[in-house]
Order: C-alpha cells, then structure tokens, then sequence
C-alpha cells in the first residue's frame, strides 16, 4: 500500500515508518521542517511538506493514498497550555481524512491515548467508547475533545472507511524517549532522590516503541471497522518498581513522597504518576495476533540509556 503517515518524523512515527516500509508498504511522510524533510528521505519514505493546518495537503494526499496513518498532534501548543487548541486542530484533520477516504473502506488509523481511562481498575478497548464517563472529563476539555476526536474517527466506519483507533499508554519507551520516563529520571537527578507518591503502588502501562510500530502496521493491513485497540505490553508497572530501578540506576536513594509534598517535588508530572491506570490489551491481542517483543519498562529502564549524563 502507499500510506499517508502525519507525524512520521516524531518519536512514533519515526519507528512506524521502517516498520511499514520493511513490510513492502510505501509511505509518503507529513514534514514541516527541513530536518524532518531529511530524516524521511533517509528513511527510504517520500517527502511530502506541510503541516496539520495546511488542510489542503491532508486533504489531497490522503486522496492519493492507499491509508493513512495519523500521528501528529501539536503536543508543544498542549503543553503549554493549549491542549484545546491542539484537540481542536487534531478534529479539523481528522475530518479532512474522512472527507478523502469516505466510500473508499480505505484503512484510516489515529493515535489516542489510555491515561484515565478506568482509573483504580483495568481498562480495556471498550472502556471510554461513550462519549461521557471518566476518561478525560476531569482532565479538562481539551483531553475530552480528543476522546471525542477519537469516537469521531471510529464513526467513520459508518462512512465507508475502515478505520481505528490504537490508544497508547502514556510511556511509549526505548531509546531516545524523552518523555514521562526522561522527566522522573531528570528529576530524580535534580531532587538527589528517586520518588514516588505515597505507597508507590498505583500502576503504570508502558508499551515499547517497536511494539506500538507494529501495532500500526497491523491495524493498518487489518484491523475491522471502527475499532479501538490498546497498544499495551505492560498492563501496570508499580510507580515504586520503576523509582527503584531509577534510584539504582543513579545511585540514589528511594524514598516516598508525601501526596501533600508531591506537586512541589514532581511538579506537572505529579497529577500523572499519582494515578492508578493498568490497562489490558487482551482484545487486542486476540483480534489481530499482536504480541509484543521488546523489552518490557523496568528491562529497558535497567539497559541504561535513561540514564546517559545530559549533555553540557
């Protein structure tokens, strides 16, 4: 197939691409710089420039494609301060992609997430389909817009499109990630303490960066209309297992931090490590045989790469 992929450059879609690639797929990249313009180039895909605003371009090369995989999001506008914005932007292109495929049953799949979604218990892939419920409501309305965002795309089966929806967990680990992991590794060095919020027994779902890769492709190839699927290898990794390997790892001590004391110590990071979210990928697994390979969270924490010096 040739695959339309927004975002390929990003920390996703720049596994995404050779994953589609070494299976015989053509990938045409979303680039909005020079520099991702070159990453793509290198990575054996075709270039094509823009952004998410540029509707037009969306628009027409998800017309002259065979699919179309959505990864972009305006995560710099979300985190400081815009995520309605972001969401906002995410549903125009999310329309402009059923505008092009629809009556086509052109495979069309976006990225979503699972944080909130069933919080104290598993979630599973029917967990958060209503439009109302605890997934993203009281995170604000940007974070249920782009619930909302991702039951738009689902509908779209109504429209001739065979699209999905693949939720990630909010660590997608490996090298080179600088997300939730890099933070609490940074902070630890900062604070001379690896941390973890009361008992440390609320857990996290982590999926490594080559399994969500892979992920995509096969919803891409074969995932039914309209459905939702959990990239999840580890359903919930103890907050308190992961400060450990983190306290080891520097060669600091461990110690817990009062829910009291934790925003001052975790800053914007508390609200997230202080939830309990473990989520099943189950469904998943079953409906399209995805079984994921690469080194779990604590396994990839203890390879090292989290914790090279930072650059001066």
């Amino acid at each position: 197939m040739r695959v339309f992929v927004t975002g390929a450059s990003g920390w996703i879609g720049s596994a995404v691409v050779p994953e589609l690639i070494g299976a015989g797929h053509q990938v045409v990249g979303l680039a909005r710089s020079d520099a991702s313009a070159v990453a793509l180039v290198e990575a054996g895909a075709e270039v094509r420039r823009g952004t998410l605003d540029d509707l037009d371009t969306l628009r027409d090369t998800a017309a002259e494609s065979d699919g179309v995989i959505h990864l972009a999001f305006k995560h710099d506008i979300a985190f400081s301060g815009g995520f309605e914005d972001a969401a906002d932007a995410d549903r125009l292109a999310i329309d402009t992609f059923g505008e092009a495929l629809a009556g086509s049953d052109r495979p069309f799949v976006i990225a979503s997430g699972t944080l909130g979604l069933a919080p104290g218990r598993v979630a599973t892939e029917q967990d958060g389909q209503a439009s109302s419920g605890p997934a993203g409501g009281h995170w604000g309305a940007g974070p249920l817009k782009r619930l909302a965002n991702a039951h738009a795309t689902a509908a779209l089966a109504d429209r001739g499109v065979r699209s999905s929806v693949v939720r990630l967990p909010p660590t997608v680990h490996g090298d080179g990630d600088h997300g939730f992991m890099a933070t609490a590794v940074s902070i630890a060095r900062e604070k001379g303490v690896s941390g973890y919020i009361g008992d440390g027994a609320n857990r996290w779902p982590a999926v490594h960066r080559s399994d969500a890769a892979h992920l995509f492709r096969l919803a891409l190839e074969s995932a039914p209309a309209g459905s939702t699927l959990h990239a999840i290898a580890d359903q919930g990794v103890p907050i308190r297992a992961v400060a450990e390997v983190i306290g080891r790892q520097l060669g600091l001590p461990v110690a817990s931090v009062s829910p009291d004391d934790a925003a001052g110590h975790f800053t914007w990071l508390a609200a997230f490590l202080a939830m309990d979210s473990p989520v099943s990928s189950a469904y998943t697994r079953e409906l399209l045989g995805w079984q994921p390979t690469g080194p779990g969270l604590l396994d990839d924490l203890d390879k090292g790469h989290y914790f090279a010096a930072p650059s001066v």
